[in-house]
């Protein structure tokens, strides 16, 4: 795994199932450049999140993640989140992250009004086909949106509604075409989100075609695992190269303190 980082990382301060210190450990026994933890944030306008941090215990999980710089060899630690985009608390969000001494926030949509994207396939199957085409628009129009903001550095598992297989009957084509416009003019990398090839999508997110459009547009690419326990830090890491490669990337994006420098696509 040398010439790679792991960025999108999950551990028992949200949704993960590992320490931030089992996190760390299996992305340097992997041999990893860089690795980061990027624990769900976000200003639910509703109930509390059982899979979202805590709001007051950002400080601690800042300082505890930002105290492990060094301690595992020439593994390099950077210190990410994912936060949630709402358009309702955004401002919100905003306030709260300011002056935030992270390395990237990854900027993501789960939710299409109260409607949880991936949170179980049960949701979806209530659905009709018209509704499920109605939240893949809503979805790519939030993303839009998130994008408009400027305020992230990176968009998460672009594709994500997809997870379950419940696929849109409509020609979303054009969506995300705009979708990636406003990714590129906004200055955001996107992630190749090894995660749906081990659940019922059975691919990466995104799909190739968009990854090839993407590469078009001249958005930078970062690989992750979306990883929510230490087995899963470099998963199909070598499967996501292979596309990045076919869709005609050279290079993948890192992050230090908000700026986005490049290194060689192994």
């Amino acid at each position: 795994m040398m010439g790679f980082a792991s960025y999108h990382n999950h551990s028992v301060w949200s949704d993960g199932g590992d320490t931030l210190e089992a996190m760390l450990a299996a992305c340097a026994a992997a041999g990893l450049d860089e690795a980061g933890l990027s624990d769900h944030y976000g200003f639910y306008p509703g109930p509390p999140q059982d899979w979202s941090m805590r709001r007051d215990r950002l400080p601690d999980y800042l300082a505890t993640l930002g105290s492990l710089r060094g301690s595992y060899g020439p593994l390099q630690v950077r210190v990410g989140l994912e936060v949630d985009y709402f358009p309702e608390t955004f401002e919100e969000t905003r306030e709260a992250l300011s002056g935030v001494e992270a390395d990237y926030l990854i900027g993501s949509v789960h939710f299409v009004g109260d409607f949880p994207v991936d949170a179980a396939s049960s949701w979806w199957e209530a659905l009709s086909r018209e509704r499920i085409d109605e939240v893949w628009r809503t979805y790519f129009a939030l993303i839009r949106a998130m994008a408009a903001t400027r305020f992230f550095d990176f968009v998460g598992h672009l594709d994500l509604p997809k997870k379950y297989g419940y696929r849109p009957d409509a020609d979303m084509s054009g969506e995300i075409m705009a979708t990636l416009d406003a990714l590129s003019a906004a200055g955001m990398a996107m992630e190749i989100n090894t995660a749906g090839r081990h659940l019922p999508a059975g691919e990466v997110y995104p799909d190739p075609w968009i990854l090839a459009e993407a590469r078009r547009r001249e958005v930078p690419i970062l690989i992750n695992a979306d990883a929510h326990r230490a087995a899963h830090v470099t998963r199909s890491f070598d499967i996501a190269a292979g596309l990045a490669h076919a869709a005609g990337y050279t290079h993948l994006a890192r992050y230090r303190r908000r700026e986005r420098t490049a290194v060689p696509l192994p």
